[in-house]
């Protein structure tokens, strides 16, 4: 463009001493980015001596100590317009200029050189491209006493260029990188000539700052709070937030993500154990495997009787089988979801329920451990009466107890009734340790649950989509049809599943029974902390369980 185009810059005016012309001091194009890039106290000698562009210099404009500096922006007019009145057919905008510190963008354009009542205008000339100056206001304390006080002109992009900051009709141009409030638009803040806003006496900063150092733009003020302020965790909310409202849908639709969540299978724990070596956790003790349908075998250990162990040293798989045959009951025993036969707390069960003269059988299901095949409700139970046989074949007259801990408890039922309905075989008695009615029930009380209980649709989502997943467990149906006697054993302390659900299969499982005896419920006291998986460390359960089946 040619030396016609600028902008005009506004001061208002009131008696005080007279001021270098701003002209002398503005720069554009190729020399004001070697300026930028040579920096330091000498810039300002080298760029004194180079060739102005633009028209000749304005006069001094006396300005007032309290004087606030604005900038009139808009479209059409010349450098003829008189200042101090704005064209009727295009007014003028004005944007008051940003505080001490922060930057103000000015775009080239036609200069309509007016100005607010009792302001001046002052042409500016300006490089004819893309880029605009940015003029820089000195951090130091109180307002600019004078326009010789402001340092030059320097290259920078225009933000209003790319349609930031811009109000219609009027020109380019922007307040820093902040934002004014009650802003239009973000960035800048526009007004009719004559009433730009004074800036807020605070709005100044204080203190001093070294002489020639370059201010530091004013920070724009964060809106928002303290999440406006972190970024990062408002994006780690939304994306939590989305995975939350997410999976109750994705359950829904795939009803088979639910057995990874109900067996946790995946989890065997306990790490880098060796299964086939159970002497490593315990004692008088062997690891078998049986092939309970074509394609697949389970893992199983089986624990003498303590008053067998000496016998039992050094002895193989088949001495073991033998002694299966010895009249000591044998408790099949059904551990529940997550983990193997050789986490602790089953590890403990078989070490006290061995030393109180039982055979102890612990299987993996299809799926965990060491066993093939993958997990569902039908596969466990042909692995549980695949099992059954085995041990009846080789134990004789021997008492077979289903012992079921947590999951493992609809488990035993259901193989229980199978026996009794399609062979019209009782087990000899059915031993139910912290268990549920059915595992739609189970699933409204686990506390991975418990964050989706208030979801809108939560039944219909996620209980009603386990039933998809062809998984039932149903205790309280099972209990109906048993004959055989029962034992439910419940601590008051379980946060897993709470002892109202041992309670209530009890009085299900007593309406059903024509003999009220074979049916016993056992709480044990909280102040035990025994929880969900430690009533097999309760010195008192072999006693317990041997006086229910009338035993010595």
């Amino acid at each position: 463009m040619g030396a016609g185009v600028g902008v005009a810059l506004v001061v208002g005016v009131a008696p005080a001493v007279g001021v270098a012309p701003l002209a002398r001091r503005a720069g554009c194009g190729r020399d004001a980015a070697a300026r930028r890039r040579r920096g330091g106290p000498g810039e300002r000698r080298q760029w004194r001596g180079q060739r102005r562009r633009g028209p000749a210099p304005a006069p001094a404009l006396p300005v007032s100590p309290g004087a606030v500096p604005w900038v009139a922006l808009g479209s059409g007019g010349d450098t003829g317009v008189a200042p101090g009145r704005p064209r009727p057919s295009q007014p003028a905008r004005c944007a008051p200029v940003a505080p001490v510190g922060s930057e103000l963008c000015l775009a080239a354009g036609p200069p309509p050189a007016l100005a607010p009542e009792g302001g001046t205008a002052v042409p500016i000339p300006l490089p004819g491209s893309s880029r605009c100056p940015l003029l820089r206001f000195p951090a130091a304390p109180g307002a600019p006493r004078a326009l010789s006080q402001l340092p030059r002109w320097a290259p920078g992009d225009c933000a209003g260029s790319r349609g930031s900051g811009m109000a219609p009709g009027a020109g380019l141009g922007c307040v820093g990188s902040g934002r004014c409030p009650g802003s239009v638009t973000p960035g800048c803040r526009f007004c009719l000539p004559g009433t730009c806003p004074a800036l807020p006496a605070h709005s100044w900063p204080r203190g001093k700052q070294r002489q020639g150092a370059r201010p530091h733009p004013q920070q724009p003020k964060v809106m928002g709070g303290w999440l406006g302020r972190c970024p990062r965790l408002r994006t780690l909310l939304l994306e939590l937030l989305l995975v939350y409202v997410s999976v109750p849908f994705l359950i829904r639709l795939f009803p088979a993500i639910l057995t990874k969540f109900i067996f946790l299978n995946f989890l065997a724990f306990p790490f880098f154990v060796d299964l086939r070596q159970p002497a490593l956790l315990l004692n008088n003790t062997v690891s078998l495997r049986l092939a309970t349908e074509p394609g697949v075998s389970v893992g199983i250990w089986h624990t003498v009787p303590g008053s067998r162990g000496a016998e039992a040293r050094g002895q193989e798989q088949r001495w073991y089988e033998e002694a299966l045959g010895d009249a000591h009951p044998v408790i099949i025993y059904l551990h529940g979801n997550g983990g193997t036969r050789a986490a602790s707390h089953r590890v403990q069960f078989m070490k006290l329920m061995g030393a109180a003269d039982f055979h102890i059988v612990a299987l993996d299901y299809r799926g965990y451990g060491d066993s093939s095949g993958y997990p569902t409700e039908s596969g466990f139970t042909t692995d549980v009466l695949a099992l059954y046989d085995w041990v009846k074949a080789r134990s004789g007259n021997s008492s077979i107890i289903f012992w079921g801990h947590s999951l493992g408890t609809g488990i035993a039922t259901n193989a229980a009734r199978k026996l009794q309905e399609e062979r019209g075989v009782q087990v000899d008695a059915v031993v139910l340790e912290s268990p549920y009615n059915s595992i739609r029930e189970a699933a409204a009380h686990v506390p991975i649950t418990t964050i989706y209980r208030q979801f809108p649709g939560f039944e219909y989502l996620i209980l009603d989509s386990i039933a998809l997943a062809n998984m039932f467990f149903r205790n309280d149906e099972n209990v109906k049809v048993l004959a055989c006697p029962l034992l439910i054993l419940h601590a008051e302390d379980d946060a897993v599943l709470p002892v109202q659900l041992g309670r209530k299969l009890f009085e299900t499982a007593r309406g059903a029974y024509k003999d009220k005896s074979k049916v016993k419920f056992i709480a044990f006291p909280k102040e035990l902390g025994l929880g969900h998986d430690y009533i097999s460390s309760n010195p008192e359960l072999p006693a317990l369980v041997k006086d229910f089946l009338n035993m010595k």
